[in-house]
C-alpha cells in the first residue's frame, strides 16, 4: 500500500493506468507487472512481491522482457492523460514525432523549473536552445513509439524468488525506447548482460551509444529539480556534447 495525504486528484489514478498498460506486455514474454488491487485519490494498493537477490540471471532475463514490453509499442508518443515522475507532472500530450515530444514534454519544462529554482545557469537555457534547434539532426533513425516504463531506474524493477523481474513505480507512455536504456545506464544497477540480451533482442538503431547522453537529460533535469544543482551541472554538460 502507498499512501500519500496531499496527493493530486488523478496522482494514483494515473500510477495504476500506467502499470495496467504495462502489464499488456506479460502474456508476450514482458517483464512482470504487480496487479492493481484498489485505487483512490489518497493511496493505491497492488499486489505484493516477495523479492530476492538480483542475479546475472535476472539481468538476463529483464533484457529480454524489456525488448519484448517496448516491441509492443504505443498509438502515439504521449498517452492519453497527464502522469507524474515523482511528485512532478508529466504533460503527456501526443505528439507524432518524437523530438518534438522529447524537446516539448520532456526537456523544456524541466529545465526552466530547473532555472528557476536556482539548480541551473540562466545560460543554459541558451545552451539547450542550440541543442533544440539540432535536434532532428541528433536524434537518430525514426522509430515508432515504444511502450516505455519512464522512470527505468533499478529501484523500480524488482526480482522475486524465482528470479522473474518486476517492474513497479511507472510512468509510463509512448517513448522511445533508447530512454528507458539511457536511464538503466544513467544511475547504474544493470549488468552487461541485461544490455547484451536487449540487443540481441532487438537490436538498436545505428549511432545509438551517440545518443545517450541526449535520452538523459531528462532524468537528469527532473533530478536537477527536485534535488539540486549537481543533477543540473550535470544535465548541462551533456547538453553541451551536441552544441559544441
Amino acid at each position: 500500500m502507498k499512501r500519500r495525504a496531499d496527493a493530486p486528484p488523478d496522482f494514483f489514478a494515473a500510477e495504476a493506468t500506467g502499470l495496467r498498460w504495462l502489464a499488456e506486455a506479460m502474456p508476450h514474454g514482458g517483464p512482470r507487472v504487480p496487479a492493481v488491487l484498489a485505487v483512490s485519490r489518497h493511496e493505491i494498493q497492488i499486489e505484493r512481491i516477495d523479492t530476492a537477490s538480483w542475479t546475472a540471471d535476472s539481468d538476463e532475463a529483464f533484457g529480454r522482457a524489456l525488448a519484448v514490453m517496448h516491441a509492443l509499442g504505443a498509438s502515439t508518443f504521449g498517452a492519453p492523460a497527464h502522469g507524474y515522475i515523482g511528485p512532478l507532472l508529466l504533460d503527456n500530450m501526443p505528439a507524432r514525432e518524437w523530438a518534438d515530444f522529447y524537446v516539448s514534454r520532456r526537456v523544456e519544462p524541466y529545465l526552466h523549473q530547473a532555472v528557476d529554482r536556482g539548480s541551473m545557469p540562466h545560460h543554459a537555457i541558451s545552451t539547450f536552445g542550440r541543442l533544440f534547434a539540432r535536434i532532428d539532426d541528433i536524434a537518430g533513425p525514426a522509430e515508432p513509439p515504444s511502450r516505455i516504463h519512464g522512470d527505468l531506474w533499478r529501484g523500480n524493477v524488482l526480482a522475486d524468488s524465482r528470479g522473474r523481474a518486476w517492474v513497479i513505480d511507472p510512468a509510463a507512455h509512448g517513448g522511445h525506447r533508447e530512454t528507458d536504456l539511457a536511464m538503466m545506464r544513467l544511475f547504474g544497477g544493470f549488468g552487461a548482460r541485461c544490455h547484451a540480451a536487449y540487443r540481441e533482442a532487438w537490436p538498436l538503431s545505428p549511432g545509438h551509444e551517440d545518443r545517450v547522453a541526449l535520452h538523459q537529460l531528462h532524468p537528469l533535469l527532473v533530478h536537477a529539480v527536485l534535488f539540486g544543482g549537481g543533477y543540473g551541472a550535470d544535465a548541462l554538460r551533456a547538453a553541451r556534447r551536441y552544441v559544441a
